[in-house]
């Protein structure tokens, strides 16, 4: 009597030895890849993975409308546009379990906040610079616990700057700095806890009042040799992230105003603003000094250019800005020194 076929015979080996069978519903290929289909509970891929859709489509609008975030609590505008281009983090951390829970939804939802970001930073990763300049400015907060006060003016004379604006100079560190950089510095001028160093004469200094009651910017009128500018130094108030407070930026956002407004008086028409801003180019509290000037970073730069912390830069609060026929061909950030900023610089070229 013959026997009947065994069901399994498809596990036999080539040569007719029996082999354990496959385990059963064991995904294949690279994560599963073929088996994108219903899980164990009959979800489609298009079903599965909507939270983590919904993650990524709340990353694209908080990038896309950033503007819209209020202030009212906690400043919470302000403190997403200082860090806003770290929302892209979002994408990788996303796509992990998207990939994991094999969901074609969660991964074309992903497309929205690379899309928002590319869009609003995609144009800072390549490389602007380009044509040579007339000369380089260098604005750094020296920071007054600084450590290492003489490495500290080795950099900035090393930079090659004809224009230097240091921000927190106070007691011993302040006459060290003076004396360090006469000999490449002929001409220089202090107001308050701000300098400005330069190759070229120094006239018309005066305090900027920003409304702080004591002195933490200042206007002068450098002399190059392609004609007049005026170089304004500044140093906005700091600002705090508290518990009970949120982003406490309440008196940066008066000096600002109070910036600008002296920028917009400025009889001359071709500006600089060097210094320690306390906030970044999204920062929409910054808008009375930002929406009458050119960034030189994002004009000339080549990336984020982000300057503070030192010893992990997540964000760019040092500025150098022009408005007037000044145009950036150049900027970069110098080599960390005894501060906890690192020193930003830019080259101009002076048009007519």
């Amino acid at each position: 009597m013959t026997q009947a076929d065994r069901t399994d015979r498809s596990t036999a080996g080539p040569w007719g030895e029996e082999s354990a069978p496959a385990p059963a519903g064991r995904p294949g290929g690279f994560l599963g890849l073929r088996h994108w289909g219903r899980d164990g509970r009959g979800a489609t891929t298009w079903r599965r993975g909507l939270v983590l859709a919904v993650l990524a489509a709340l990353t694209a609008a908080s990038m896309a409308f950033h503007a819209e975030v209020p202030n009212s609590v906690g400043n919470l505008g302000s403190l997403l546009e200082t860090f806003l281009p770290w929302l892209g983090l979002a994408v990788p951390v996303l796509l992990v379990p998207a990939l994991l829970r094999r969901s074609v939804t969660a991964l074309i939802a992903l497309l929205l906040p690379v899309a928002v970001w590319l869009n609003l930073f995609g144009g800072l990763l390549t490389d602007k610079s380009g044509g040579s300049g007339d000369w380089t400015v260098v604005s750094h907060n020296v920071a007054a616990a600084n450590t290492d006060v003489p490495g500290t003016v080795r950099g900035l004379v090393a930079s090659g700057a004809q224009i230097v604006a240091l921000q927190e100079l106070a007691g011993k560190p302040l006459r060290g700095y003076e004396s360090g950089l006469a000999e490449a510095y002929p001409y220089h001028a202090v107001e308050g806890t701000v300098g400005l160093w330069s190759k070229y004469p120094i006239g018309g200094v005066s305090p900027v009042d920003l409304k702080m009651g004591w002195t933490r910017a200042f206007r002068a009128e450098v002399t190059t040799p392609q004609g007049p500018v005026a170089v304004y130094v500044a140093h906005l108030p700091s600002v705090r992230l508290k518990a009970e407070g949120g982003f406490t930026v309440d008196q940066r956002d008066v000096s600002a105003q109070a910036l600008g407004d002296a920028i917009q008086a400025e009889q001359l028409k071709k500006v600089l603003l060097l210094g320690d801003l306390n906030g970044t180019m999204n920062d929409r509290s910054l808008a009375p000094v930002t929406s009458q000037m050119r960034s030189a970073q994002g004009a000339a730069g080549d990336g984020f250019g982000f300057s503070w912390p030192s010893s992990f830069p997540m964000a760019r609060i040092d500025q150098i800005m022009s408005k007037g026929g000044l145009k950036p061909v150049d900027s970069r950030t110098l080599p960390r020194d005894g501060s906890d900023h690192l020193a930003v610089a830019a080259t101009y070229r002076y048009s007519s």
